[in-house]
């Protein structure tokens, strides 16, 4: 049962990173885009700047960021101070392990609730960013999709922390 969480989670945040990627990718080729247009504007070539790329790029960068959030919990990568790390007992380090990943299970699970309020009172007012007019409430909904994976990934490492201290494998 367990090697089947685990390969869910590895899935999971695996999938959520690479669609974080894609879409930075995708704002860096808009981004060049909208440059290389607003440099051809005088000479009368290209498509010229793209209207609303710093509203896209702002919604980008927050689904993007959300989505790396998952990997960054499963692979321990969140950054920590280890300055007593190496000089404790490793059941002591096991024991903070499992309260660090407790702790980001809550931080997790109440940033998305948020997540998901600012979402729905931004498609109530129907609010649009200024220049594009994009409905705001979407890129709250794109970044709920990450939230959700860090949540899920979050329950995920407290089950794994908690094998640890068991001894059980990993």
């Amino acid at each position: 049962m367990y090697s089947a969480l685990s390969k869910l989670a590895e899935a999971i945040a695996n999938a959520l990173a690479i669609a974080g990627g894609l879409v930075l990718l995708a704002i860096v080729v808009l981004t060049c885009v909208s440059i290389a247009g607003r440099a051809l504007v005088p000479f009368d070539i290209g498509v010229g700047p793209i209207r609303g790329i710093y509203d896209m790029t702002e919604i980008g960068m927050a689904a993007a960021i959300f989505a790396f959030l998952p990997w960054a919990q499963l692979k321990d990568s969140h950054a920590r101070v280890d300055l007593f790390q190496p000089v404790m007992p490793a059941s002591l380090n096991r024991v903070l392990d499992l309260l660090f990943n407790m702790a980001m299970f809550v931080v997790a699970s109440v940033g998305t609730y948020r997540l998901y309020l600012g979402m729905r009172d931004k498609l109530s007012f129907g609010e649009t960013t200024l220049i594009a007019q994009i409905p705001v409430w979407q890129g709250y909904a794109a970044g709920l999709v990450g939230g959700v994976g860090f949540v899920l990934i979050a329950a995920f490492c407290i089950l794994r922390s908690m094998r640890r201290i068991a001894g059980l494998p990993t």
